[in-house]
This record gives structure tokens, C-alpha cells and sequence, in this order.
């Protein structure tokens, strides 16, 4: 049927467009200018996160998606993959060989070495068989501009937990030698090397500190050029290490104790020394180490540190879990899809932990984190898909475009470059 002759033929999207229109009419010039600025504000921020070099140094993983048939090529319902990588604008991951803490026994330890190895074994698998043409392993700070420049996305091995070690301080150049660029000396619990922030609700601290064992690792670490993690140990250990290294040191997914009393955070004494040894402490997108509950948080729950949200490793249903297109008229492209939870940190609380800790010991000292795929994130930087968000809270904050370099990428870089520096010093006075 034909309209009446005085009636206009709207389409639906020139329906759309007259009452957006009618709509705009109606702001007051206050709202206008607002969301002007809230536009101008965005594109400055989307043009910052487009040129700087986004790092995170630590991002968990699972070997059962390092196959042939399910991988990270995949868009898996793990927090980091490449397709999320590149929707949210995040360059450089740090992918983790952790391994739980176990029995301090020749079994314990022979486990341990399996599951690290197999760790290794999977992110060499990504970068040179899987996906070689669209990630690449970098083994030092000129690798990871190189690889980035290239087009591709950047892989760095990380090792959380000792306790894969053994007994035998030839580990660590084995570690090194299959790509592992920073080591943790304990997880949640005290091993051979070093005791852990756990000790502090237990009050014990078997090793006080770093044990002679775990001294003689820190040596072969700094003569090698593998960066030392503080992230999970006791503070104690965490001082005694700061005064034991010759290199800088950083500590790879810790938030500030200040804004949330927990033992995995770093308090100012903590912060201080880190500005003293001239290292970097990466500030962790950790909901609860952000936003400490009131109430004791039930236990951590890591299985393979890395099996994605709430799956359990062996769980055949859940190892190559895809996840589908997100729907839904409030869901930007490379938003995480969940429903934001009442009381949860957000990515604005992360960053007053970033704020807190930059007044404190400077620009030159801090970093970004997210524990992604080992418990980690908040609302607003849940997976890598949502890198960008990071960024724009910090253009709104004021940051610089340098500063924001520096905490995304530049400051870690730095770091890793003086600790092959003092490696290198090392290995021309060894006889």
C-alpha cells in the first residue's frame, strides 16, 4: 500500500537517523560538549594505543591448546589468544611455565621439571610450527621490536615457581637455553629456594627468607641474563634478593598493599626498594589483590595455570573450549561478553594502584599486568580483547603518550636490557 501523499517513505534507517537527530537537538550544549570531549578524548587515546608497544608480562597457559587441533589461533574462551591480541591491541605476551608447589621430594621435583618442560615445549610449538607467520618468540628486548615491527605478535617465556629447579642450580641455564626469561624463585607455598607470601597467614618461614640454595640460582641468573621475578615470594626474601642481585629485578604481576591489604602485594618499604634496585614493578589487573574482599577469598584455584575460566585440567569437554561471536546491543567488538559483577574491581581501581605507585617511586619504575588465564583480571580489562581500555583510563588520567610507553612496555624493556648488561659484565670477569 502506498504512504498518503503527504507522508514521507521513511526506511528504517532513516527512521534511526531522524530520531538520533531529534535526539542531538534536544541535549543541552553542557551534554554536547561532553560527549565531544568524551569522542576527542577516545581517538586521542586509540591513536596512543596504535603506536606504543603494549607488553604484558604475565599470561597463563595450558598445553592442551598448543595442538595441531586446537590452539590460539582459535578464538578460545581463554583470557589471551591471538585473535584477542589483536581485537584489543595487546603486541607482547608474557606466556608462563608455572608449575604448582608440590612435595619437596625427588618426585615432586621430576613432576615439576615435566610440567615445565611441557610449558616450554608449547609456546616453541605456537611460535615455530603452529603459527610462525603471525607470532614469533623473542629471546631478548631487540627480538621483541624486531618481531613486533614485523607485523606479528610477540612471545616472551616466563617461569613462575622455583620449585621446577630441583636441587640443581644447572637448571637455570637449561631453563634459559629453552627460552625462559624471567624466573620466580616460589609460588604459593615455600620451596627449596625461597619462601613464600603464603607464610605470612601461617607465620612460618622455613628457608627466613632466600636459602643458600636459592642464592646460588640468583647468581646464575644474573650471570646468564634471566631477570628475577619477587611477585609471589615473602617479603623477606623479597628484600634479601633486592640486596643479593647484582641486576635490576622486577616483579611481574604484584599490586600496591597500600589500596589492598593482601600478602601478594608489595607495601612502600617493598615499592621503595624496588626503586632503588632500579627495577620495575608490574602492577597486576588481579580483581581481588586490586580490591581486596573483606572476608578471606576462598583458595586459588590454578589447576595447569592456565586451563581458562573455571575449567579443570583433564576435563576433556573443556580443552579446546571455542568461544562464539558476542552478542547483544551493549557489547562493543572485543568486549569480554560477562556481565559486570557488583563490587568487582574495575580497570579505574587497577589504575589507582598504577597512580599509587607511580607517586611513589616514579614513572620509570612501573608496569602493566594482568595474570590473564591464572585468576586474573577486572571489569573492563578481562581478556586481552579489552587491552585498550588500559590505555584509554590512562589518557584520561592525564598520562603522556611517553609515560604510557614507558608503563606499557618501555620501562620492563629497559630492565631486561640492564640485566644482560650485568650478564654480560659477569661473563667477561668469570675466569
Amino acid at each position: 500500500m502506498l504512504p498518503p501523499p503527504d507522508v514521507p517513505n521513511l526506511t528504517s534507517r532513516g527512521l534511526v537517523a531522524c530520531l538520533i537527530a531529534l535526539a542531538a537537538a534536544t541535549l543541552s550544549p553542557a551534554t554536547l560538549a561532553s560527549q565531544r570531549g568524551d569522542a576527542d578524548l577516545a581517538g586521542r587515546a586509540k591513536a596512543i594505543h596504535e603506536r606504543v608497544l603494549t607488553l604484558d608480562t604475565h599470561n597463563d597457559i595450558d598445553p592442551a591448546h598448543f595442538t595441531a587441533a586446537c590452539n590460539y589461533t582459535q578464538r578460545l574462551t581463554t583470557q589471551v589468544n591471538l585473535p584477542k591480541m589483536q581485537e584489543g591491541g595487546l603486541d607482547v605476551s608474557f606466556l608462563i611455565a608455572y608449575v604448582g608447589q608440590g612435595p619437596l621430594t625427588p618426585e615432586g621435583y621430576a613432576d615439576a621439571y615435566r610440567q615445565v618442560v611441557a610449558k616450554f615445549d608449547a609456546v616453541h610449538r605456537l611460535t615455530e610450527q603452529i603459527a610462525p607467520a603471525r607470532i614469533g618468540l623473542a629471546l631478548t628486548p631487540d627480538d621483541v621490536i624486531r618481531v613486533a615491527q614485523s607485523g606479528r605478535k610477540v612471545a616472551v617465556i616466563g617461569i613462575e615457581n622455583g620449585y621446577a629447579i630441583g636441587t640443581d642450580p644447572a637448571r637455570v641455564r637449561e631453563f634459559y637455553q629453552r627460552g625462559g626469561r624471567y624466573l620466580s624463585l616460589a609460588h604459593n607455598g615455600h620451596n627449596q629456594l625461597s619462601d613464600s607470601n603464603t607464610g605470612e597467614a601461617t607465620n612460618d618461614a622455613p628457608n627466613n627468607g632466600v636459602s643458600p640454595l636459592g642464592q646460588q640460582v640468583i647468581a646464575e641468573m644474573n650471570r646468564l641474563g634471566m631477570m628475577v621475578d619477587v611477585s609471589h615470594p615473602s617479603k623477606a626474601s623479597m628484600m634479601q634478593t633486592v640486596a643479593l642481585s647484582k641486576a635490576p629485578i622486577i616483579a611481574s604481576h604484584s599490586a600496591v598493599r597500600a589500596l589492598g591489604n593482601h600478602s601478594r602485594n608489595m607495601d612502600d618499604e617493598q615499592l621503595l626498594a624496588m626503586k632503588k634496585n632500579g627495577g620495575v614493578v608490574q602492577i597486576v589487573a588481579f580483581a581481588n589483590y586490586v580490591k581486596v574482599p573483606p572476608a578471606p577469598a576462598p583458595a586459588r584455584v590454578r589447576g595447569a595455570g592456565g586451563v581458562g575460566r573455571g575449567a579443570a585440567e583433564g576435563d576433556p569437554a573443556a580443552q579446546c573450549p571455542i568461544e562464539g561471536p558476542i552478542e547483544g546491543p551493549n557489547e562493543a567488538p572485543g568486549a569480554s561478553g560477562r556481565v559486570p559483577v557488583p563490587g568487582r574491581a574495575t580497570v579505574g581501581d587497577f589504575v589507582n594502584h598504577v597512580d599509587y605507585a607511580v607517586k611513589l617511586i616514579g614513572i620509570d619504575h612501573v608496569g602493566i599486568s594482568s595474570d590473564f588465564d591464572g585468576g586474573g583480571g577486572v571489569d573492563g580489562w578481562d581478556s586481552a580483547a579489552e587491552t585498550f581500555n588500559v590505555t584509554l583510563e590512562l589518557v584520561r588520567r592525564g598520562y603522556s603518550e611517553q609515560d604510557i610507553s614507558k608503563l606499557w612496555s618501555g620501562n620492563l624493556l629497559r630492565v631486561w636490557r640492564e640485566v644482560e648488561q650485568v650478564a654480560a659484565r659477569l661473563q667477561r670477569q668469570a675466569p
